[in-house]
């Protein structure tokens, strides 16, 4: 089976930021984060939208993320991050999604390994003032778009098992 040039580039590119970090990701712990998937479904038609943002320093397309905060479980710090970056209030699913992992890039400019616990947010509102609005671009699409859009694998697929979830139902 031949892949198409863009996803053969990716994939390699994918693979060489990988083994350029190969020590890091076979000798350090990894990191944990706490993730929203953030969905709509639309009231017609049953499809679902899904809300992707950029990354503040690369501007690559990721979902709402951040470290663990003291006293919060994962699913609260998934919310925190949803409204602080992105503006978006909802109901979150206490059980996790899925997990994906990916090499933080710090401010020291050292990478480290990060696993990322995703939880479902079903949006209910969205405000237009948010703590990082202007620092980041909002953008609702296909669950299948967002899997072409985001660089990690495993986002990839926790985007595509939703929308094969949202097909059975």
């Amino acid at each position: 089976m031949s892949q198409t040039p863009n996803k053969a580039s990716r994939k390699e590119g994918l693979l060489r930021r990988l083994a350029r970090h190969s020590d890091v990701l076979f000798k350090d712990r990894f990191r944990e984060q706490y993730a929203a998937l953030c969905y709509q479904r639309h009231p017609d038609s049953g499809t679902i939208a899904v809300l992707l943002v950029t990354s503040r320093e690369s501007l690559r397309w990721i979902v709402p993320k951040g470290w663990p905060i003291q006293g919060k479980k994962p699913h609260q710090v998934a919310a925190i991050e949803a409204l602080e970056e992105a503006g978006v209030r909802g109901k979150i699913r206490k059980k996790p999604f899925g997990y994906f992992t990916y090499l933080k890039v710090l401010d020291n400019g050292q990478s480290v390994p990060c696993i990322v616990q995703l939880h479902l947010m079903e949006i209910e509102s969205m405000d237009e003032t948010f703590r990082e609005r202007g620092q980041r671009v909002l953008e609702w699409v296909t669950c299948v778009e967002a899997a072409r859009r985001v660089r990690e694998p495993e986002l990839r697929g926790l985007f595509l098992k939703l929308e094969q979830t949202n097909k059975t139902r």
